[in-house]
């Protein structure tokens, strides 16, 4: 009887991590639809290849590679804008048209503040802060020494306070 999991087992329960790490990416819904579709027929591919492991970092380590591929082939590295859309999605348990207000434009900040990093830093970022995987995952993803992973979560963390600094209402 074989006991390795199935590409199903290893891959779907990480569609939302694949899905939020391509948005990042991609600057948008629909792209990052695609490139998570994409990726995930890339994994199918070269599950064969898969040793086990970390199914997480393996698979954030294919829509990677596959958002900077279709980057390169569709927008030669220039992102699209967040829609209006997406920056109203505020959820809020606070009844006061005021703090939510704040809380809305907060969130416009750091979501300007994050997508103006370079895709090296918002990456990790992405990785380490949304999707909580650790630096060695990290590093497994990004295919980059786990020094460098964590090089590049400092220098990310200071890039994006100095962008906040001053900017971010004390309300939210």
């Amino acid at each position: 009887m074989n006991n390795f999991p199935t590409f199903e087992e290893v891959t779907l329960p990480h569609i939302s991590a694949a899905y939020n790490l391509a948005r990042w990416l991609t600057r948008n819904d629909h792209d990052a639809q695609d490139v998570v579709q994409e990726a995930y027929l890339r994994a199918l591919k070269f599950f064969g290849g898969f040793r086990g492991g970390d199914g997480r970092a393996w698979l954030l380590k294919i829509v990677r590679n596959t958002c900077y591929t279709w980057l390169q082939r569709n927008r030669n590295g220039v992102g699209s804008t967040v829609s209006e859309e997406e920056l109203e999605h505020v959820e809020s348990a606070m009844p006061h048209p005021e703090a939510l207000f704040l809380k809305k434009i907060n969130r416009e900040l750091l979501t300007r503040a994050m997508e103006e990093l370079s895709l090296e830093f918002r990456e990790v970022l992405i990785l380490r802060e949304l999707e909580d995987l650790s630096y060695k995952q990290i590093s497994e993803s990004l295919d980059i020494p786990m020094g460098t992973v964590m090089s590049r979560l400092a220098r990310a963390r200071s890039r994006l306070q100095e962008r906040l600094r001053g900017c971010l209402s004390p309300e939210a």
